[in-house]
């Protein structure tokens, strides 16, 4: 399967600052809406939050590098897809839009989306803002590629689940701090809830 930005591609803008999202406590506790913008400014505001793995047929993994305008963490590569909730959305149905919006994959084309597990963490990008989120990890599978928005996303890659161990081995900061905690999760506590990954041909 290819790997890379195919060209044409989308454009088409998805998000704004002003969009509220759901602020809640540890206990995922609804506690009101405050703009997006406000919730990663300074040390951030917890605000509900979701994060995508989505894996091919082979069980490689879909890596996505950020848009270099994003505020946080631009240009870092990152796991498939995550973003938040908006006001009066239930997690599964931003969880389908925005894979539609980033990835272009209808829910035809996905298969086993499911909730795994549920974090917080906290995480600061300089002067620029923070994520403080509690997000929800889910996996997915498809036997399609990409139709990328060129808006939020620079680059992709199908990569093996041994590469990406390799990578963040490698290049902890070329990476989203959320990617790192959210793998190293996934292989110490979820890993017989992984696809198989093929075995890859001997160097």
């Amino acid at each position: 399967m290819r790997n890379g930005l195919p060209a044409p591609t989308r454009s088409e803008i998805v998000s704004s600052d002003d969009e509220p999202l759901i602020l809640v406590d540890s206990s995922d506790r609804e506690l009101g809406y405050l703009d997006k913008s406000a919730c990663h400014d300074g040390e951030g505001r917890l605000h509900r939050a979701f994060s995508v793995f989505i894996f091919n047929p082979r069980g490689d993994v879909l890596l996505q590098r950020r848009s270099q305008s994003k505020r946080l963490w631009p240009s870092h590569w990152s796991n498939s897809c995550c973003s938040h909730p908006r006001k009066g959305e239930t997690m599964e149905q931003a969880v389908r839009r925005r894979i539609r919006q980033e990835l272009g994959f209808a829910t035809a084309d996905l298969e086993g989306l499911r909730q795994l597990y549920k974090f917080e963490y906290q995480a600061r990008f300089g002067a620029l803002g923070s994520e403080h989120e509690l997000c929800s990890v889910y996996l997915a599978r498809t036997a399609a590629d990409p139709s990328v928005n060129s808006l939020e996303i620079e680059d992709w890659a199908w990569v093996s689940q041994g590469e990406l161990s390799r990578r963040l081995a490698r290049e902890p900061k070329r990476h989203t701090p959320w990617l790192r905690l959210e793998w190293s999760e996934l292989l110490q506590n979820h890993r017989r809830e992984l696809p198989p990954a093929a075995q890859q041909p001997a160097s």
